[in-house]
């Protein structure tokens, strides 16, 4: 990188982690599909999951697990109960 392009960079506001971590925070969320054993670590609370089940985790922008249903539609029910827009994650 040239020595201009460099101290323009340097220049210009830049985003810190934590500001980046809560980008959306409270606005955004999105959901995954996941396993009954990856749901059993992130929701420890819950007991009794079936070992086969494929269910949908409604996500913070941040990652943070929010809500843990047994259909995409309960988990777009929930995003739209707590006005989060939904994002789509690839």
């Amino acid at each position: 990188m040239n020595k201009d392009l460099r101290l323009e960079a340097e220049e210009q506001e830049i985003m810190s982690i934590n500001e980046l971590a809560n980008l959306g925070e409270g606005e955004f969320a999105y959901i995954t599909e996941i396993s009954s054993a990856e749901a059993g670590r992130l929701f420890a609370a819950i007991d009794g999951l079936p070992e086969d089940a494929m269910l949908y985790s409604l996500n913070a922008a941040d990652g943070t697990p929010l809500a843990l249903t047994d259909t995409l539609s309960a988990a777009r029910a929930q995003a739209f109960e707590e006005d989060l827009e939904l994002a789509t994650v690839h």
